[in-house]
């Protein structure tokens, strides 16, 4: 974990300030924390704000909160099925600090479940090298058969409690500025800006709703664009002897390594070993589960070979946006989806249970979003309703909006669209029955505009043909399947 990136992610310094400090560092030494303190760039308040921030790494095997013995399993699986050789390899395995692992490897070679093969090199600084003995790989095989979970260290439930405590979304205000910012590149009313402001700040459920094709999802995504601070996710945690895994690199984003950091030199570090690399610096979460969300997917999922669990969407989405898109059209049924949400929303906790039947709590810190442009009273009752604090409608454009987003569009692609053109297509527009102005049209129109000059091989532009076609393919009219329908001929 770096915290020049940290930094440079809160909006505290620039990637430019981190390679004039590497520089610097380089010539002269010193950390680099305190020649961006130094230099101006930073102030000391914020440098420690940081480090508070950050979830410090345990000095002891007892600081972890975890078993001595889970910990030598861990230590064990680490040395006999990924091959970690010295305590560096198992340090970089387990995200432990050097320290905490020295003492484990003490504790194994006690045990006599590793010997000493010498030094990893030449050097007088080099490593120990450790071999697995017979009674060790007994010890790591019945370790394997417990649970086959070989990566970093978990952190405890408890601990994993206080931190989602810690980094609430709500801790985070988010002003006019920074949603204006997030929606820069989008026609969006001002009206509806002075509603999404207060229902981000409170952290909220809140419901979008309104006609298909006008942005309910890219609003969505630029709410989770307005939120700035770090938050600090586990690769796992553990409950009862169970390990839960959360960090997943295919919906968390860690705080990106800048260039100068990216080389791997030590040098970028800033007080490194002052992080618990358990965990990992990430942007606010934002998950988005569509028509395929079930209500089995709320629930951890048990691995039954691999005997450790994955947690679900709404775990990984904590501190972040969990965004249920299409609502009302999952395979469950819209009451039963929200009778599981009752509790979480209203108490902001939320219980799962594992396969042994335990059941424990979390802290339930996200911002749901429900979206749908399904008539909202009839997918919940009056009741449920009210459990939704805000409720934002995201209707058609008006003609004026509309023009904008087209222009907007066409510029963008390349094409001219000049105000008859834009005219002669709101115009189209209108006279096709039950087509309202929608949000989606002007990319639709201008993608197929584009399609047909490069099949005609033309400069691209709009030709009032090419434009009538793409808005034909708007709609399915009826008689299309009759007599004048286009069918293959086959012999």
């Amino acid at each position: 974990m770096r915290v020049g990136d940290i930094l440079v992610a809160k909006g505290l310094i620039t990637q430019d300030d981190v390679a004039a400090a590497l520089e610097h560092q380089k010539a002269m030494g010193g950390r680099l924390g305190d020649i961006l303190v130094a230099s101006g760039k930073l102030t000391s308040a914020d440098l420690e704000a940081i480090m508070q921030e950050a979830p410090s790494p345990p000095a002891t095997i007892e600081d972890t909160g975890l078993p001595v013995m889970d910990l030598l399993n861990l230590t064990m699986k680490a040395m006999y099925a990924a091959g970690a050789e010295t305590a560096s390899a198992v340090a970089e395995i387990t995200k432990l600090p050097n320290r905490v692992v020295q003492l484990l490897l003490e504790q194994a070679k006690e045990r006599k479940l590793l010997e000493v093969l010498g030094a990893a090199g030449l050097r007088v600084t080099s490593e120990l090298r450790f071999a697995v003995t017979e009674k060790g790989k007994h010890w790591a095989v019945d370790a394997l058969n417990q649970n086959q979970y070989v990566g970093p260290a978990p952190v405890p439930l408890p601990e994993y409690c206080e931190r989602i405590e810690r980094q609430r979304i709500t801790n985070e205000r988010v002003d006019r500025e920074s949603i204006a910012a997030a929606f820069a590149d989008m026609i969006v009313p001002d009206a509806f800006i002075r509603q999404v402001g207060p229902a981000i700040n409170s952290g909220r459920s809140m419901l979008l709703y309104g006609p298909p094709g006008n942005g309910k999802t890219s609003f969505a995504e630029r709410i989770g664009r307005v939120f700035r601070n770090v938050v600090y996710v586990p690769y796992c945690f553990e409950v009862e002897g169970q390990i839960i895994k959360v960090f997943d690199p295919g919906v968390h984003e860690p705080i990106a390594q800048n260039g100068a950091e990216s080389t791997g030199a030590r040098l970028a570090g800033l007080r490194r070993d002052d992080f618990d690399r358990r965990w990992v610096a990430c942007k606010r979460p934002f998950i988005v589960a569509g028509g395929e969300l079930t209500l089995e997917m709320l629930d951890l999922s048990f691995n039954t070979l691999a005997k450790f669990y994955e947690a679900p969407l709404h775990v990984k989405a904590l501190n972040g946006i969990f965004m249920i898109d299409d609502f009302g059209r999952q395979i469950v049924s819209p009451e039963a989806l929200l009778n599981r949400w009752i509790v979480p929303l209203e108490r902001r906790v939320d219980y799962l249970k594992l396969h042994t039947g335990k059941s424990f709590c979390l802290p339930f810190d996200e911002l749901v979003i429900f979206s749908t442009n399904l008539t909202p009273k009839d997918l919940m009752d009056p009741a449920f309703l009210r459990r939704i604090p805000y409720k934002l409608e995201v209707g058609a454009p008006s003609r004026e909006d509309f023009r904008q987003i087209f222009q907007a569009i066409s510029a963008l692609r390349g094409l001219q669209a000049e105000e008859q053109v834009t005219n002669s297509v709101i115009a189209a527009l209108q006279e096709l029955g039950g087509v309202p102005l929608a949000s989606y049209q002007p990319r639709f129109i201008v993608d197929q505009v584009l399609s047909a000059c490069k099949f005609e091989n033309i400069p691209p532009r709009f030709r009032p043909d090419l434009i009538a076609m793409a808005i034909g393919n708007l709609t399915v009219e009826k008689e299309s399947a009759s007599a004048n329908s286009t069918r293959p001929v086959s012999n």
